[in-house]
């Protein structure tokens, strides 16, 4: 649901002969935004885990289990819960990916350029510099995973938490308006991984390379971004009670 709603506002407006076209930057942020907000939902059984920086997150921050408590549905946190949750994340996001390119099929092979044709799929910095792009994307996780534990730690103290899957879909929004500009913000492995496996294997007419050489920055980026976002949190954030 992530990424067919969010490769979807891509393809609006990035392909050629859409509604959307050349909607904009901020027609992208709102459609992720709007897309976060889908996926919180229906993955509510799993504790919303559909970003593997997230996931990754709690485990540094000292989660002992995954899943949805109100619900009786929860498992140990371990390495194989971990490496289950990761890779139904990435299942997930190849085949939404798949079915975004089904939705526009017809705008796919419209499109003479390569380019939003692999932008529909995946991240790409605007300006090329691994180093650069690495902590671009260290940060954007960093914030998303921080604020999400905060968001978490505080319980109905804010009212926040009762909201569910609103401020989630509304910081989504705000790291893409803020901290998106200069990568395209992936802040999830997944998101980016998934969709550039799809790219590379589906037969999208004209569609040129899957840019492989760029493909480790948003997979480590918010890997790292989670970790410290994780460890960050048990110094920083208070248990509001």
């Amino acid at each position: 649901m992530l990424v067919l709603l969010g490769c979807g506002v891509v393809a609006n407006v990035a392909l050629a002969k859409t509604k959307g076209f050349a909607g904009g930057f901020l027609m992208v942020t709102f459609g992720w935004g709007f897309a976060v907000f889908a996926a919180v939902i229906v993955a509510y059984a799993s504790g919303a885990h559909i970003n593997p920086a997230v996931t990754l997150g709690l485990v540094a921050n000292g989660a002992t289990e995954f899943g949805n408590a109100a619900l009786g549905l929860t498992v140990p946190v371990d390495v194989l819960s971990v490496i289950a949750y990761i890779g139904a994340q990435l299942i997930g996001a190849i085949l939404g990916a798949v079915v975004c390119w089904l939705a526009y099929k017809q705008h796919f092979d419209e499109e003479p350029d390569p380019a939003p044709k692999l932008g529909t799929f995946s991240t790409g910095p605007g300006i090329r510099n691994y180093a650069w792009n690495l902590v671009t994307e260290i940060i954007g996780t960093f914030v998303l995973v921080f604020v999400v534990i905060g968001f978490g730690r505080q319980g109905d103290a804010s009212g926040l938490a009762s909201l569910g899957a609103l401020p989630v879909a509304l910081l989504v929004v705000g790291i893409g308006v803020s901290l998106g500009g200069p990568t395209g913000y992936a802040i999830n492995p997944a998101r980016d991984l998934g969709p550039r496996i799809a790219h590379a294997f589906l037969p999208i007419r004209g569609k040129g390379s899957s840019d492989w050489a760029y493909s480790w920055v948003p997979v480590v980026g918010p890997i790292i971004g989670g970790l410290l976002a994780g460890w960050a949190a048990l110094w920083l954030l208070p248990v509001i009670t």
